[in-house]
């Protein structure tokens, strides 16, 4: 028998396993009107005024695609519990480089959440790099976290944006900003 290779709806897996999700995408303003965290494309995002993102705090993320830059959210990133970088396409992997650049370069402690595209095999990398929650459509990515196999190799040559521990770890390891 031939496994089908459909996508799922999306779950929301974190190291502790599959949660439920709080979190929605909302497509514009009007989806803050509900209750729960919502998740707003960045272009919907900037075109809030200040008032709306006062008052709604708490429960706006961001999702960044690709091809949008960092710098567009730097100045909020204290006020913005969740960032949620896209994944729309198996051969591109600039939200990896924007997840590290969250935890190093700019210290981010909120949650840092990967949308759209994710594979199994990327999944060890996503932790790597930042990422605190997945949200998984993938069938065989989805059977294989139930069953706990996430993969990975125990040894790195690159740094992480997650802290390691010292023992047995090489010394000129960069460590993220405080």
């Amino acid at each position: 028998m031939i496994e089908q290779d459909t996508q799922a709806a999306p779950r929301l897996w974190t190291k502790d396993g599959f949660q439920e999700d709080s979190w929605r995408h909302g497509e514009d303003a009007d989806a803050l009107s509900g209750n729960g965290g919502v998740i707003l494309p960045l272009a919907v995002w900037k075109g809030l005024d200040d008032q709306t993102r006062a008052e709604n705090r708490d429960r706006i993320g961001v999702l960044l695609a690709p091809g949008e830059m960092l710098s567009e959210i730097e100045h909020a990133l204290a006020d913005l519990p969740l960032v949620a970088l896209s994944f729309p396409a198996l051969n591109d992997g600039r939200s990896f480089s924007k997840a590290a650049l969250l935890r190093t370069r700019h210290g981010y402690r909120g949650t840092v959440r990967a949308s759209g595209q994710v594979l199994i095999d990327q999944i060890p990398h996503m932790l790597r790099t930042g990422f605190d929650e997945l949200e998984v459509s993938h069938p065989v990515a989805i059977r294989r976290l139930e069953e706990g196999r996430i993969g990975g190799l125990p040894e790195h040559y690159q740094p992480s944006a997650q802290l390691e521990p010292a023992e047995g770890k090489y010394a000129w390891r960069r460590l993220p900003a405080a």
